[in-house]
């Protein structure tokens, strides 16, 4: 046989061989190709854009490929999520959440998802939150919160980043545990719920670290305690739990991918976080937002964490049904 001709054959099989290949094996064999999205459902300030900015910066770097924050606020961040949800399963557009898409948001949003729709990819940081209070109330300690609380019922009230995300939850929590009735008034986004405690437009918040210490810090707000179950090494505040027994509400933020994501692509993107977040700058970068950098073992145990969570969040979404304004 001609060799030109055998040659030609051969580059033919291997042209066909590789057209054959489901569409994910071959966007796997490639990814990624081009520049990456990470939706975040929150506006730029809060704790969530916070992380979302070191990590796509650093990831950008991992895959050399710009990864682009886009942010989507609004109602309890499920505009965000939506979007991504509907987003191609190409691994090209990324979410930014926690438990709330794991379960709240199809609870108390009439939303064109489930937990269903997206697949948990990498677990990046762990962080309490902050119940702080506008300093002119004279608050001085959680149990001042809970006898004000209780001695002038729904005088006061609580600010939030939405209806049945983290920061609303935290305040349910709250207000189960503690006996007590606070009035809820939710905002787009936690830089916005802080700041208007700030303003004295309201009284007290759960709200993120960031946020928190971004208002702490003009002295127009103090800082009462933290969410965590135990002391924070990062925020110098004690726990509710001192005087709330069993509270103990961590905000966590993971990445998520729309269903249908080929699973090499998903492994890749497990690979590149967990990669950038064993960089001290980006430890740092977090801690800088009060956030501890904590990765999961595999994608089957942020999974497994991410659905946990869910419905943690699920049943604090149906009690804070009585609550949302």
């Amino acid at each position: 046989m001609n060799p030109a001709i055998s040659a030609c054959g051969a580059l033919l099989a291997a042209v066909v061989t590789l057209s054959a290949l489901p569409g994910g094996a071959q966007a796997a064999a490639a990814y990624p190709s081009k520049p990456i999205t990470l939706v975040i459902g929150f506006p730029p300030g809060g704790g969530a854009d916070q992380v979302g900015r070191v990590y796509a910066n650093a990831l950008a770097r991992q895959l050399k490929q710009p990864v682009v924050v886009e942010n989507r606020p609004g109602a309890g961040s499920t505009i965000g999520a939506s979007l991504a949800a509907r987003a191609t399963a190409d691994g090209y557009t990324l979410y930014l959440g926690n438990s709330s898409v794991m379960g709240s948001d199809s609870a108390l949003y009439k939303v064109d998802y489930t937990p269903d729709n997206f697949v948990p990819v990498a677990q990046l940081t762990t962080g309490p939150m902050v119940l702080i209070a506008n300093a002119k109330l004279g608050l001085k300690s959680v149990q001042d919160l809970i006898d004000r609380a209780k001695s002038k019922p729904g005088t006061i009230n609580v600010a939030s980043s939405g209806n049945g995300v983290i920061t609303h939850l935290a305040a349910v929590e709250f207000m189960t545990l503690a006996g007590v009735k606070l009035m809820h008034i939710p905002f787009k986004g936690g830089a916005a719920a802080a700041q208007s405690v700030a303003a004295g437009d309201t009284d007290v918040s759960f709200a993120t670290a960031p946020s928190a210490k971004a208002v702490i810090d003009t002295g127009k707000v103090v800082a009462l305690a933290v969410t965590s179950g135990q002391p924070s090494r990062l925020l110098p505040y004690p726990p509710i739990s001192q005087t709330v027994p069993g509270y103990d509400l961590s905000n966590w933020w993971g990445v998520f991918a729309p269903k249908g994501t080929p699973p090499d692509v998903l492994e890749a993107l497990f690979k590149a976080s967990n990669a950038v977040l064993a960089l001290e700058e980006v430890r740092q970068g977090m801690a800088a937002g009060y956030e501890e950098v904590t990765p999961s073992a595999s994608l089957e145990a942020f999974g497994a964490f991410a659905r946990k969570e869910g419905g943690k969040g699920l049943r604090l979404a149906k009690e804070s049904l009585d609550t949302a304004n």
